[in-house]
């Protein structure tokens, strides 16, 4: 099963940014995951919540490696600079359906 990494940042600190973009990409690539959305583009359609200065969506081909690639050696001097320099909601999303009752094939 698919997994989904989900982010809603708003970054603090811009100095830790360019070089987490330019090296995480290619970490989160050769880990087979997929960057679905990494945008400032969002738009409210209904709720209270605040909009995110950074909106973030990664598919991965399971749990396993969606944790494996967040626990590495390799990505975590970036997350802890990530963490530093903002504020972030960081979530991991089970790419189903609960209901079953959706039309599309897993």
């Amino acid at each position: 099963m698919k997994y989904y990494s989900v982010a809603e940042m708003e970054i603090t600190e811009r100095s830790w940014v360019a070089e987490y973009v330019k090296n995480v990409t290619r970490m989160v690539e050769q880990r087979g995951g997929r960057f679905l959305a990494r945008t400032s583009n969002v738009q409210k359609i209904e709720g209270e919540r605040k909009l995110p200065q950074v909106f973030l969506i990664i598919e991965w081909p399971s749990k396993k490696t969606a944790m494996d690639f967040y626990k590495s050696e390799e990505y975590g001097p970036y997350r802890g600079r990530r963490i530093a320099g903002a504020k972030n909601e960081f979530l991991l999303v089970a790419g189903e359906d609960m209901t079953k009752t959706a039309g599309v094939p897993e």
